[in-house]
């Protein structure tokens, strides 16, 4: 790793590996030869008195602030908590098939009542595109922080190589799945493509990579292929990818391929880089034997699922899914092939474990038939109602209704919060993604959404977010979501404190609210005027400032907004 001390900024580059992919520089000295430690009280919050002015506001009764007790900063060694992740706990946890560095939530008795602080130092990151390139080294000091390329010709050339047997630029290919990611570099590049990657990675011993990612405005977030199904309907990749991401493919019976096939579309690629591929020039003498069996093995388990392999160049392999399971029902008849999973919902995708068996397409009577139907090409996919909109019940008409419905709604965000529309925001998180209508209407800017659907909503419509062209994961807002603290710039919560009044502590989800929300960012509630000053007061505790307002709908109806702009 090179380290200097002339700037404060982390450089990405994407030229050969030779030139490293990353090079940290830091003002001043690193962390631990600072004598002062981290000062949390220092942080620079407004404290301004409320100020509800009669133009789009609802003016309610209000405690002032100066009389209100605030919740106290955690303690320094919070400043990148983790609650589900947390490494201090991996040793409570069976450490077989990676299960240690699941998720592992605290119980509800052991979650700290305290505000996460942020790093001394920290400095608001660059805006978008340069965030791609260029990271303040204080955000997240991390002098372990790896993200040297395994891309030999740079992430560049290796996209170059991958384009050669993919069609990069059809607009057929838009949701990837990146596993084992490092700092999603490999992401960052397909967005030059209009691909929308869903970055995955553990925390590890390389730290804090997935929230290097996502300081960078690449999706991202923690995840490890272990005991559990990966939190993501069924058919919601049009690819996916690993580069020497040391997962154990063919152990477990399979296991992890399966996994891969299951949210892999119908036609879908899977592109794998790095060893065993190319063992013949790349290995020598007694690891030849080893690595030659492991890509047999490889080649084997990708029969059984029924894959056909499209090339191999260099270190790079690639297969395709087949269209639909006709010819593979056959063969798993005759040869010793995995068999179909049976009676276990293919969406299902929260705390299920994964199963040894192929999770069966959708019956066609063509073999050239696409299961479940075919996909428009991005960005046309975007606007019109897929297949699974008719198997949800969910009609044309609906669809394009809450398209408008949304495209009014966040036109008014951008009257009340005017960042919106000047590129200030860049990661944004829909706590209630519904169909995706809200991360639809924001097409326009340069932002991506992380859609989240409660996973006990009433309606499973992440499949619908997925063929869209728009990426999100399940999730229970009653515990933490996966990822680093300040790493979104909005999150727009549409109902959801009034799902979860019942579940659990609306404070809980405001504190992990407060927890990835970064600096200056912004959070727009949306639900109904009762639930709305419950919400209010406790965000006052929390140093938020915010305003209720009228929604769209005009001051006659029971749904408000409450809008919290910490740069004010």
């Amino acid at each position: 790793m090179y380290l200097s001390k002339q700037c404060n900024a982390v450089q990405f580059l994407t030229g050969s590996q030779q030139q490293i992919d990353i090079a940290f520089t830091l003002l001043g000295p690193p962390l631990q030869e600072q004598k002062q430690p981290l000062n949390c009280h220092k942080l620079n919050f407004s404290l301004s008195v409320l100020d509800f002015e009669p133009h789009h506001t609802l003016p309610l009764p209000q405690e002032p602030l100066k009389n209100l007790q605030f919740f106290n900063f955690c303690p320094p060694n919070f400043t990148n908590y983790c609650p589900c992740h947390d490494p201090s706990r991996e040793t409570d946890f069976t450490a077989e098939r990676f299960f240690s560095r699941e998720r592992h939530c605290p119980e509800p008795y052991e979650k700290p009542e305290c505000l996460v602080p942020r790093p001394d130092a920290y400095k608001r990151p660059f805006s978008w595109p340069k965030s791609r390139d260029y990271a303040w080294f204080k955000n997240l000091p991390f002098m372990k922080l790896n993200g040297g390329t395994s891309f030999r010709k740079g992430v560049k050339g290796y996209v170059d190589e991958i384009k050669r047997f993919v069609p990069l630029r059809s607009g057929s290919i838009r949701t990837v799945l990146d596993v084992g990611c490092g700092v999603a570099s490999f992401g960052a590049h397909l967005m030059d493509y209009n691909i929308l990657t869903m970055s995955l990675a553990p925390s590890d011993k390389h730290e804090a990579q997935v929230q290097l990612a996502l300081e960078r405005g690449v999706p991202a977030m923690l995840g490890i292929l272990s005991i559990h199904r990966l939190p993501f309907p069924s058919r919601s990749f049009d690819m996916a990818h690993c580069a020497r991401c040391l997962v154990q493919w063919t152990n477990y019976d399979g296991l992890y391929l399966m996994e891969i096939d299951r949210v892999l579309r119908p036609g879908g690629y899977w592109v794998f880089s790095g060893p065993p591929i190319n063992w013949k020039a790349t290995y020598k003498g007694s690891e030849v034997g080893a690595q030659e069996l492991e890509q047999a093995r490889l080649e084997d388990l990708a029969v059984r699922l029924c894959w056909k392999k499209v090339a191999e160049k260099g270190a790079i392999a690639v297969w395709r899914k087949p269209n639909n399971h006709i010819h593979c029902i056959i063969k798993s008849r005759i040869w010793k092939s995995a068999q179909f999973c049976i009676n276990s919902d293919p969406d299902a995708g929260w705390y299920k474990k994964m199963e040894p068996c192929i999770t069966p397409l959708l019956n066609v009577t063509d073999i050239h038939d696409i299961s479940g139907g075919s996909l428009e090409k991005w960005p046309k996919r975007l606007n019109i109602a897929p297949p699974r909109t008719k198997i949800e019940g969910i009609s044309g008409a609906a669809f394009k209704e809450d398209n408008q419905l949304w495209k009014r709604r966040v036109r008014y965000y951008g009257i009340i919060l005017k960042s919106l529309t000047k590129g200030r925001y860049r990661n944004i998180m829909d706590m209630n993604a519904g169909i995706g209508g809200f991360a639809a209407a924001l097409t326009q800017y340069p932002v991506w959404v992380m859609n989240v659907l409660p996973y006990d909503a009433k309606q499973n419509n992440l499949s619908i977010v997925y063929d869209r062209g728009l990426i999100g994961t399940y999730m229970n807002w009653c515990e933490a979501f996966s990822t680093y603290p300040r790493t979104y710039d909005l999150i727009h919560a549409h109902g959801v404190f009034s799902m979860y009044m019942d579940k659990c502590s609306i404070l809980d989800i405001l504190l992990e609210m407060h927890r990835i929300l970064r600096p200056e960012g912004a959070v727009i509630i949306r639900d109904h005027v009762d639930t709305i000053v419950a919400v209010k007061g406790i965000a006052e505790k929390m140093r938020w400032n915010g305003r209720v307002l009228h929604s769209e709908n005009g001051a006659f109806h029971p749904e408000k907004i409450l809008l919290i702009d910490t740069s004010d």
